[in-house]
């Protein structure tokens, strides 16, 4: 059986598109995101901080770094999964979400959790 890595955290993301917090016609595009974070490493950690890189279909970028997540600064345990929702909104109908989460194992070394790319986009409608 291999044997786990200390210090790893797996990320994963669902999307929704919120329209009834939407305005397509004042350029107002409201989501939800749910993430789940996991350890999958051998050691306990604890999440300090986020880093997120959010950018919408034109390429404009803003970065959103915070203690924590919703107020929480979660310890998870091996094995052990955290849950959460939260929002952005974009002024284009379509948008991209990546960034990391820094963590601190119980041992007392600091290492990150990367969150790949996911897209953030309004459904196609027939008028």
């Amino acid at each position: 059986m291999k044997q786990k890595q200390p210090y790893a955290f797996s990320v994963s993301v669902k999307t929704q598109y919120l329209a009834d917090q939407s305005n397509p016609d004042e350029a107002r595009y409201a989501f939800a995101y749910t993430v789940t974070i996991t350890n999958i490493g051998s050691v306990a950690a604890q999440l300090i901080s986020r880093h997120w890189i959010i950018t919408n279909e034109n390429q404009e970028t803003h970065e959103v770094k915070g203690l924590g997540v919703i107020g929480a600064q979660p310890l998870l345990e091996p094995d052990q999964q955290f849950e959460y929702t939260s929002g952005t909104v974009f002024t284009t109908a379509n948008g991209e979400m990546r960034g990391s989460y820094q963590l601190v194992a119980a041992d007392g070394t600091w290492f990150e959790a990367n969150i790949e790319p996911f897209v953030l986009k309004q459904p196609r409608t027939l008028h």
